[in-house]
Formats: structure tokens, C-alpha cells, sequence
């Protein structure tokens, strides 16, 4: 098993810093470009949300797939396919001749995106030793938010200079160079262990994670999670070009920065994992996301960023601590697991982005804030429950072994 500290460890890590850097480039590069297809093709906000909700929806549905069959192929193959593949259509995306085209090519984008988070979490909780896997998914979803923040800033800032199509087009150059280097970079796997493709087993798997209670209150907590962040930066743009603020596209795009710090909290997170317990740092998590939220209701822009802070702080410690516990509570067919995970996370970001947008034009931002916070009170009510299944488990294992004959 791979040891944290080692060459190996670094050289795998960078890997998957790449790899996610690519993903959520692509994935996200749309976000700050809603305004700009508003404008463009005369659509309202919740219509050209669907630039970025298709793609996640499809891309849910999708690693259900891809999760399934890297369990038979193998998780590298799929995992550069899917890479490659992501970059190629994002190129082409840069030109749609209508929004219609668009939504085809980021549906094609979604399909081709899953194959690398449905296995990355797969891949690392089978190489990485136990001990140093949540720094490792930390490392991981580092480069998930560098990504994110670069697709975000890129894009916003090519698009107020040169159009939207460069911006995309520079983004699906820019992840093919990253593709090289994941492929160069990551060692073969060493521990997997192919499975016969017999789709009965596979969906019976699926149905067992789906009976688990505790894996299904991780699940739904990633859905919240993920479309409270979406529907607060999806929307935060149209506030912010409106008066009193009236900023420009380039300011607004550099506002995604305030993600950056999505860096420091994962990593932060996923070393203090072993010394406080997932417990601790879940509910911390979601506190700090709950008040980020709730300071967005200030009319001063400073204000309204700084409580951007503290919720993308919170969103990306919840994030990794949610997902390395989904990896740990499930005993089998960790794809699968990390694949439903997923499935309910970028649901949440379809439903949440979409449905935020509604929330939007019937209530304005006070509306959106509303939505983020009944989302983030029933996080808190699964996070309750989680935390008493786990130690009711560990009560009854310890009473076992107690009671079992020496």
C-alpha cells in the first residue's frame, strides 16, 4: 500500500490533482458565463442554468455506469478515456451555433466527465494505505477546487475580452495538457482485483449500498451540500451585476477566487481526520457553511464575500470528510459506493441550481439564501442520525468483543 511521505504517494497525488483540475475546470467554466447567456441567446437565468445542471445530472446518471464497469475493466483505462474524451467535446463546445447545441455538447461533456470521480475515490481507497487515505482525498479534492476556480476565473475573464467561445475553447486546451500529465504520472493500480461483468450482481451491489441507513444519510448529505454551492455562486453573479454593485464580468469572475480556500480547508480537513473523528469535523463543517450563508444577506459586498468564505470553507471540509466516511463505511464494492455518492452529489448540484433559479425569480436573493438554509438544517438532522448509527455500531462490536470466548 501506498504510505504518505513517500515518492509514490507524491507522484500519485499529483496525478490526481490533475485529474481533478481537469474535471472541474470543464465541469464549471459555465458557471460564470450564465449572465452571459442570458444575454446572448434571451433565456432567463434558470434556462441557462442548464448549461451546468444537464451536465451534472448526466454526469450523476453516468458514474453509476462507469463505477460499475471499472470494476470489471480496470480504474486507470477508464479514468484517461474519460479525461481525454471530457477535453475533446469541451473544445467543441466553443462552438455551438445556439444554446440548443450548447446543451447537447455539455450533455456529451457530463457523459464523458463521469468517468474519473465515479473511480478516483475507488482508486485511492485501494492504494493508498488506511492511515493516509483522507490526506490523500484531501490532495484530491484540492485539485477538485483548484480546478473549479480556475475554469471559473478563466473563463469569466476571457469571455469579458474576447466571448465565451475562447473562454470555453482555452479551458478544453488547457485539461488536455492536464490529461498528458495524469496519464504520465499515475502508477498502475496494484491491489484491483477484475470482477466478471454479471449486471445482476452489480445492480444487487448497488441495492445493497441503498439499504445501508448510514451510507444513505452520507449520500443525501452530499446532494445538499452540492446544491447549496451551486445555487449560491450560480445566482451570486446576477446579484452582483445588478445595482447598487453594477460590477463588471471580469470583477465578478475574480470573485471565484474566494474557492481557492476550498484548498487549504480539504487538506486541513483530511489531516485532522484522525485526530478529531469525522463526527467532529462534519458538524464544524456544515456550521461554518450555515453561517457563510447566512452572511450573503448583507447588502455590503464585503460582507457578502466574506461569507462566501466561510461557506466554501465549510462545503469542501463537509465534502472530503463525507466522502473518505463513505469510503470507510463500506466494506464492498467501494466503487459502487463512492459512484452512489456521487450520484446523489451532482444531483443535488442539478436540482439545487435549477431550483435555485426558480427560488431566484420569484423571491431574489433573499429566496436563494431561504433555499441554502432549509438545505443545510436537514444536513444537520442526517448528521445527527449518522453519528448515532456509527456509535451504536461501535457499542454493539465492542460488547462482542467483550463477550467473545479467549
Amino acid at each position: 500500500m501506498i504510505q504518505q511521505g513517500t515518492p509514490l504517494f507524491r507522484k500519485t497525488s499529483f496525478a490526481f490533482f490533475a485529474a481533478g483540475f481537469n474535471t472541474f475546470a470543464i465541469l464549471y467554466c459555465v458557471q460564470p458565463l450564465l449572465p452571459e447567456f442570458s444575454k446572448e441567446f434571451a433565456i432567463s437565468p434558470t434556462t441557462a442554468s442548464l448549461s451546468l445542471s444537464i451536465t451534472t445530472m448526466v454526469l450523476a446518471v453516468s458514474m453509476l455506469i462507469f463505477g460499475s464497469l471499472s470494476e470489471v475493466w480496470g480504474r486507470k483505462p477508464i479514468m484517461i478515456v474519460s479525461m481525454l474524451a471530457s477535453s475533446v467535446f469541451c473544445i467543441l463546445t466553443a462552438f455551438s451555433s445556439n444554446f440548443h447545441v450548447l446543451l447537447v455538447f455539455r450533455t456529451i461533456e457530463g457523459i464523458s466527465l463521469a468517468g474519473l470521480p465515479s473511480i478516483a475515490m475507488a482508486y485511492l481507497g485501494e492504494e493508498i494505505e488506511s492511515k493516509s487515505l483522507g490526506a490523500a482525498m484531501g490532495l484530491y479534492i484540492c485539485g477538485n477546487s483548484i480546478g473549479a476556480v480556475f475554469g471559473r476565473v478563466f473563463s469569466g475573464m476571457m469571455s469579458d475580452y474576447f466571448g465565451w467561445q475562447i473562454a470555453i475553447g482555452g479551458i478544453g486546451l488547457i485539461s488536455l495538457a492536464a490529461t498528458l500529465i495524469f496519464w504520465n504520472t499515475l502508477p498502475p493500480s496494484q491491489h484491483f482485483k477484475a470482477r466478471p461483468f454479471v449486471i445482476r450482481k452489480l445492480g444487487l451491489s448497488l441495492i445493497d449500498h441503498l439499504k445501508a441507513p448510514r451510507l444513505i444519510c452520507l449520500f443525501v448529505i452530499g446532494f445538499l451540500l452540492l446544491g447549496s454551492n451551486v445555487a449560491l455562486f450560480n445566482y451570486i453573479g446576477y446579484v452582483l451585476l445588478e445595482k447598487p454593485y453594477s460590477l463588471s464580468q471580469t470583477f465578478i469572475s475574480w470573485t471565484f477566487l474566494i474557492m481557492i480556500i476550498g484548498m487549504f480547508s480539504s487538506v486541513w480537513t483530511g489531516k485532522l481526520i484522525d485526530r478529531h473523528g469525522k463526527q467532529r469535523l462534519l458538524f464544524i463543517s456544515l456550521f461554518l457553511a450555515l453561517i457563510g450563508v447566512c452572511l450573503t444577506w448583507e447588502a455590503n459586498l464585503l460582507m457578502k464575500i466574506v461569507g462566501l468564505g466561510f461557506f466554501t470553507f465549510g462545503f469542501f471540509g463537509a465534502h472530503a470528510v463525507a466522502s473518505s466516511w463513505v469510503g470507510q463505511l463500506a466494506l464492498q464494492n467501494k466503487a459502487q459506493a463512492s459512484s452512489l455518492y456521487l450520484f446523489f452529489y451532482y444531483t443535488g448540484s442539478s436540482v439545487g441550481g435549477t431550483l435555485g433559479g426558480l427560488f431566484w425569480s420569484a423571491y431574489g436573493w433573499g429566496g436563494v439564501i431561504s433555499m441554502n438554509v432549509g438545505f443545510l438544517l436537514v444536513g444537520f438532522i442526517l448528521w445527527a442520525c449518522v453519528s448515532k448509527m456509527v456509535q451504536n455500531a461501535k457499542k454493539v462490536t465492542k460488547i462482542a468483543n467483550t463477550c467473545a470466548p479467549k
